[in-house]
């Protein structure tokens, strides 16, 4: 600890974020990245912008950029917000809405970065334990409040929540905003996007990193009323007026405007995660039900640990949460290309059936 830190900053207890070796000779299936790399029109606009133009400021609206999404969803470009990542935009909406007398709510097993921008930002929560199934209740979501987030599909779960449910937590909250985040919704659920309309107090918060292949540009978006939006540009530009780079801009631009390859690559990664689930069930694997680009697998005969040390030996990184205890003896694994995925499951085979 050092003695020039503030009384804060020695309460925080950082994020700690999946591991990124150095090694490339590793089937890498721990921070759910994208097994396909970006469209090709994302590496050609790139290369544009390598040029005597990077001695200029980028646009800080990036308001291409916030068109070209605002007409993907077929809403107003005010209506839309973009920064270094979701989890900027996610940081600078927390700050913006959830400072409030009462504590903001979200699951117990969720996307562990909640609760460090609450320790971040001295905001009180409360934990709403899933149920039995891993599943969010929408009705345990019905109490007073300071505002609501929850991913959804649910990180590490990969549960997705209908917008039946969504729609009654945000009508029973009409003076809390209430965000969702949607960094795997393109891999199996519904967007809440369609709710924006009839609800000012949502907020729907969106990443390029995962179903677009640009998790090395850090892109991250959300949409929601003017109202709202507003006040997002308010912190950015307290903070970082400029968030996105030349070249994030003009990759993002170019991949909304690529829709046929995201479609392809969803496709490919949704067949492979549902051929993976078959596979490792086979083999005496209980899998949560997934809409996201990664599984949630637990196996009763093995503890996660070991199956964690022995795939690494084996050149295979997957991801297990120590805490809560209640979700020790799972593993969570990103859904790889065919071969990736092929590599994990014989691994695997070959540590269950030696017992």
């Amino acid at each position: 600890m050092s003695k020039f830190w503030s009384p804060l900053l020695h309460k925080l207890k950082p994020y700690v974020p999946g591991e990124q070796p150095k090694s490339v000779n590793l089937t890498k299936l721990n921070t759910n990245e994208n097994p396909y790399g970006p469209s090709p029109r994302v590496l050609q606009a790139l290369q544009t912008q390598v040029s005597d133009v990077l001695r200029l400021y980028p646009d800080p609206n990036s308001d291409e950029l916030r068109k070209v999404i605002a007409e993907y969803y077929a809403v107003n470009p005010s209506q839309v917000f973009v920064g270094n990542g979701s989890d900027e935009v996610l940081a600078q909406a927390f700050f913006a809405f959830f400072r409030k007398s009462s504590p903001i709510l979200f699951p117990d097993i969720t996307y562990s970065f909640y609760p460090v921008y609450c320790g971040l930002y001295e905001i009180e929560y409360k934990t709403i334990p899933l149920n039995q199934n891993f599943e969010i209740d929408a009705n345990d979501y019905l109490i007073q409040n300071g505002g609501i987030i929850f991913p959804n599909p649910n990180a590490p779960t990969g549960i997705y929540l209908g917008l039946t449910d969504i729609e009654r937590i945000i009508k029973e909250h009409p003076e809390n905003v209430v965000i969702i985040d949607e960094a795997y919704c393109d891999f199996g659920g519904d967007t809440a996007v369609k709710l924006l309309a009839d609800y000012s107090n949502l907020l729907v918060v969106r990443t390029m990193s995962k179903s677009r292949s640009l998790a090395g540009l850090r892109v991250g978006y959300a949409l929601g009323s003017d109202d709202l939006i507003q006040g997002l540009h308010r912190v950015k530009d307290s903070f970082n007026s400029y968030p996105l780079d030349r070249l994030a801009q003009a990759g993002a631009i170019a991949a909304f405007q690529d829709n046929d390859y995201f479609l392809m690559t969803q496709e490919k990664v949704i067949r492979s995660r549902e051929t993976l689930v078959k596979n490792l069930v086979c083999l005496g694997f209980e899998i949560l039900p997934s809409k996201a680009n990664f599984i949630f697998a637990t196996h009763k005969n093995f503890e996660a640990s070991w199956l964690l040390e022995k795939l690494r030996e084996d050149n295979i990184i997957v991801r297990r949460f120590s805490h809560p205890q209640r979700i020790s003896n799972y593993l969570r694994i990103s859904i790889g290309d065919e071969a990736q995925c092929e590599n994990l499951v014989k691994s695997l085979e070959k540590l269950v059936k030696q017992f």
